[in-house]
C-alpha cells in the first residue's frame, strides 16, 4: 500500500499500483502509530525520507517522491530507541518539529466540551429528535475517570451511552 507494486510482481498483481507515497508526492503523508512499526518498515521509511524515492515491489528502479511526513505515536520514541525497538537514525529524521499533545488526564478542563461535542455529533448522525445532554452526575463520573485511551476512550464511552439511551427509548 505504501510503496506500490508493478504488474506481475506477485500473484494477483494484475496491474501497476501506485503506493501512498507516490500518490501523495507533492503533499503530505500521515503515519499513525509510527512507534509500533517493524524494523523492516523503518528501514524502508528511512530510505524514502533520506533518498526521496520508493521502490515499488517488482520495479527495476526506484521512483522519486517528494512528500512531507507527519508521524504520530503514543509511545515514548526516545525510550524505544534506547530499547533497540526504534531506529535512532529514523528517530532523528522524523523528529524535526515535535509536538506533544497532553493526555486527556492532563486537560480535564476540556473534558466536558469534548463530551458535549461527541454527544451532539452522535445525535446529528442518528437523526433522532430532541437535544441530548450529559447530566451533572454523568459528567462528575467522567471527570473521576482515568483516560489512558484519551479521546478515543471518551468517544467510545459516549457512543456506548448514546446507543444505550436510544435502546432505552426504543429508537435503536
Amino acid at each position: 500500500e505504501l510503496f506500490g507494486h508493478k504488474r506481475g510482481s506477485f500473484t494477483g498483481a494484475f496491474e501497476d499500483h501506485l503506493g501512498l507515497f507516490q500518490r501523495a508526492s507533492g503533499g503530505t503523508v500521515f503515519l499513525d502509530e509510527i512507534g509500533e512499526t517493524s524494523a523492516a518498515f523503518q528501514v524502508r521509511l528511512l530510505r524514502v525520507l533520506q533518498e526521496g524515492e520508493v521502490r515499488p515491489v517488482g520495479a527495476a528502479r526506484p521512483v522519486p517522491v517528494d512528500v512531507r511526513v507527519i508521524a504520530a505515536t503514543h509511545r515514548h520514541l526516545e525510550q524505544r530507541v534506547r530499547d533497540g525497538l526504534f531506529r535512532e537514525d529514523l528517530y532523528y529524521r522524523i523528529n524535526v518539529l515535535p509536538v506533544r499533545l497532553p493526555s486527556l488526564d492532563e486537560r480535564l478542563d476540556e473534558l466536558s466540551a469534548w463530551a458535549e461535542y461527541m454527544v451532539l455529533r452522535r445525535h446529528a448522525e442518528s437523526g433522532s429528535g430532541g437535544t441530548p445532554r450529559i447530566t451533572e452526575e454523568a459528567m462528575a463520573t467522567l471527570l473521576r475517570t482515568r483516560w489512558p485511551g484519551n479521546l478515543r476512550q471518551l468517544d467510545n464511552i459516549v457512543r456506548r451511552a448514546y446507543v444505550l439511551m436510544l435502546a432505552d427509548r426504543g429508537d435503536a
